[in-house]
This record gives structure tokens, sequence and C-alpha cells, in this order.
């Protein structure tokens, strides 16, 4: 059983490195199929994936260096456009996992996700409105007054380097950790100063 965990795993993680699946339940669910598998408690964990896609880059990914950077410089310039709205590198491209065809997430912490939309109309640039929920907690609650969800405004903008999906909270949420989708622990987060560091070579 372990080994077929391993395998369906591995194809999990290929589908979402070559493809661009972002979705960990789905790309275990359609992999497990792949190999006659369909009950959940033979599947994989978020974190056993994760595993796996850093080890896929390391042995077929040869330019995914090079592959995060580009995406790291390009979130960085929409960062630095949108700062006045307290924009934060999360997700993938920040822990380093990401690669060609990854999404690039952004949060920013606005008083209004109206000034965003007015924002990116004003600059003439191009973008489609969603929205997304994010977990805030690990802990599931019957009780409606604890935050364990939260739904906010995203925008999507397709740039050269692919999909930058920009999440826009409340500001009071800038003291609240999302969570990874991978294993519940909280989702770190780097500003401008921070991703600009990541990309600038280190002196000696």
């Amino acid at each position: 059983m372990d080994q077929l965990r391993q395998t369906i795993a591995q194809q999990a993680a290929r589908m979402m490195v070559e493809d661009g699946i972002h979705d960990f339940a789905y790309a275990k669910k359609k992999a497990g199929r792949q190999v006659g598998i369909s009950a959940n408690s033979a599947l994989p964990s978020n974190t056993e994936i994760e595993e796996e896609i850093k080890l896929y880059h390391q042995l077929f990914s040869e330019d995914q260096p090079h592959e995060l950077k580009q995406l790291r410089q390009a979130a960085l310039v929409t960062m630095q456009l949108l700062k006045r709205f307290n924009p934060y590198l999360t997700g993938g491209v920040l822990d380093g996992t990401a690669g060609k065809q990854s999404q690039t997430d952004i949060h920013l912490f606005a008083d209004s996700a109206k000034e965003v939309e007015i924002f990116l109309l004003s600059e003439q640039i191009p973008f489609e409105t969603d929205e997304k929920a994010h977990r805030l907690s690990d802990r599931p609650s019957k009780n409606k007054k604890d935050k364990v969800r939260k739904t906010v405004p995203l925008y999507s903008l397709e740039t050269e380097y692919g999909l930058q999906k920009i999440s826009v909270f409340e500001y009071d949420d800038i003291r609240v950790a999302t969570k990874r989708a991978s294993n519940g622990s909280n989702a770190d987060k780097a500003d401008v100063d921070e991703v600009r560091a990541l990309i600038t070579p280190q002196p000696d």
C-alpha cells in the first residue's frame, strides 16, 4: 500500500508540474483513478505530493531555478505596481516549488477591493474577477463566529510568465495567517523588500 501511495503521489506531482494543475485534491484523485484507486484512505496526503514535486524538479527540471527566478521577478513587478495595497507573495513561487506552469499567488491587504479594481482599470491592466476561499484555521468548528475560512475577491492577471492570482483581503487581515493547502500549517508570505532580496545575488 505504501508503494501504491507513492506511485499516486508521483503521478499527481507530475501532473501538477507538467499540466499546471494547482488543486491537490483534483490531482490526487485523477492520479488515483489512473491506477484504479478511488478510496480516499488509499490516496497520499498533500504533503507527500508536495515532497514529490520538489523531487521531480530536482530530477527532471534543469531550468526550474531559472523559471522560478523569472516568476519571482514578474511577481516583484506586480507587487511594486500595487505597493499601496500592501502586497505579499505566497505559495509555490515563494517556497520554491513553482515551475514553468505554476501560478503566482499574491495577497493584498486593502481598505477596499473596489480601490484595487479601480486602480487596475486606471492602469489599463486586463484582469478577470472571481472569488477564492482561504483557510484561516485548521480547526473545524460549528461556531459561526470562528473564522475557519474566508472568501475574498480574486483578480487574475495574465503575464508573460503565467497567471498571477491576486487575493484582496481586508487591511486588518494582515495579521491573520492563511493556511497551506498541503499540510494546514501557516503559509509563509514575503513583502516587496523580501522578494527583492530573494532574487538579488548576495555578496560573497
